[in-house]
């Protein structure tokens, strides 16, 4: 259990991360959250893949005027240096008010001392 725990921390550090740089608008920390290889795989769209992308990716979501993303772990498996995320997302307009939510799989690879996102994958709960 210490394992799981330990990695779960992880994993949250590197959450907070992404929703720290989100609030600051900074798609290039965003970017750097991912591996070389990364991609998203959003709802209605091919892969999205390589730092320049996922930057213009969540760039285009901060002018559809989504100004803040939360996120919230519920469970992580380890394999090695490969872990597997399930969490649930929140994104917030500039008034805080609710513009979406949902759930998320993100598969993590651990490179160095840090945990990046190799691939990541959500859909919307609805209303």
């Amino acid at each position: 259990m210490e394992i799981i725990d330990t990695l779960l921390d992880e994993i949250r550090h590197a959450n907070d991360q992404f929703e720290s740089s989100f609030d600051r608008g900074d798609v290039a920390a965003i970017a750097s959250l991912y591996t070389k290889e990364g991609s998203l795989l959003p709802p209605g769209s091919g892969p999205i893949t390589g730092s320049e992308a996922i930057a213009s990716f969540w760039k285009g979501g901060m002018d559809m005027g989504i100004k803040q993303v939360r996120l919230h772990s519920m469970e992580v498996e380890s394999f090695g240096d490969t872990a597997i995320e399930l969490g649930q997302y929140r994104l917030n307009g500039a008034e805080g008010q609710q513009m979406d939510h949902g759930k998320y799989i993100v598969m993590w690879k651990k490179e160095g001392n840090d945990w990046k996102i190799q691939r990541d994958i959500w859909n919307t709960s609805g209303e």
